[in-house]
């Protein structure tokens, strides 16, 4: 069988027009240079070079070896480094997904900058998930990344999920709310919202932002009235701009509210949400490298 030390050898003594100035270039003996060039051509059972008085030339055979050799040293030199980037978690595209209320914005989005720029070989595809359907798509394989918000009520198998940073969380209501046209000096307590309407009140059997709001109400002597229409998405901002209620959010999602929206800060300085990173326990070296990097950066 054809090795590539052959084939390299040959291609050198092609390229160089010379045995000497080859074996020279490779580092090798003269003698140990041709009796590879002698192997290869009983191998193809033709002769590659003419050997004459002066400098060798390439037969006929040799001249249409020649390029399929050097093509065949090319792709296998960029196989390896292929090989090597993935490896060591230089290439490839990571499946990262987030849910609607950790917006794609501020250090999130300056965290993933920093990682693209760092591993250029590196690509990401995004989309939007709730914190179940990640944990479950984490679990199946489907998913890399997922960032998602503390508490999570129902873990995965598998999953590893690591706490990335807290943010105090923000009273959102209408522009023409009481609390709007008149803050409190020293900010909302939340005791003064026993009366109000929430755009989002928690699921039985979910966690998140929802949950954490209804928790923190319940330490103050109530559940959140629920409004009349009411989303855990995205929406919500556009339900609280339509004066449909209030909500507790994150500082983060002030970055993609709408202008009018007032968001007031809370009396209770305990009053914070955690961002999460959920991967699986066994990363691949791709995701294991975004992993050590975004949590470096952040």
């Amino acid at each position: 069988m054809i090795s590539t030390r052959q084939l390299r050898y040959f291609v050198e003594i092609a390229e160089c027009g010379s045995f000497s100035a080859a074996a020279e270039r490779l580092f090798v003996a003269q003698s140990a240079l041709s009796r590879q060039i002698k192997e290869l051509e009983n191998q193809l059972q033709t002769p590659l070079f003419e050997r004459t008085a002066r400098l060798p030339r390439l037969t006929a055979a040799g001249e249409a070896f020649f390029p399929k050799a050097r093509n065949l040293l090319s792709e296998l030199h960029k196989a390896s480094e292929l090989a090597t980037q993935v490896g060591m978690g230089q290439l490839g595209t990571l499946r990262l997904s987030h849910s609607s209320t950790v917006p794609m914005s501020g250090r999130l989005l300056q965290g993933i900058g920093s990682y693209l720029q760092h591993c250029p070989g590196a690509s990401m595809d995004i989309a939007k998930l709730s914190s179940e359907a990640q944990l479950e798509e984490l679990a199946q394989g489907h998913l890399d990344i997922g960032l998602l918000r503390l508490p999570v009520l129902r873990q995965r198998a598998g999953v590893q999920i690591t706490p990335l940073f807290a943010e105090p969380l923000l009273l959102a209501v209408p522009p023409q709310h009481p609390l709007a046209l008149d803050p409190p000096a020293g900010g909302v307590d939340l005791a003064q919202l026993r009366e109000e309407a929430f755009i989002s009140i928690p699921h039985p059997q979910r966690g998140g932002l929802s949950y954490l709001s209804a928790e923190l109400c319940m330490r103050q002597g109530f559940f959140p009235r629920a409004a009349r229409v009411m989303s855990r998405k995205t929406t919500q901002l556009q339900l609280i701009q339509a004066g449909f209620g209030i909500a507790l959010l994150p500082e983060s999602m002030q970055d993609i509210a709408p202008a009018s929206i007032r968001f007031l800060p809370l009396a209770d300085a305990d009053c914070q949400s955690t961002v999460a990173l959920a991967y699986r326990q066994e990363p691949t070296p791709l995701v294991a490298q975004f992993v050590e990097h975004f949590r470096n950066h952040l």
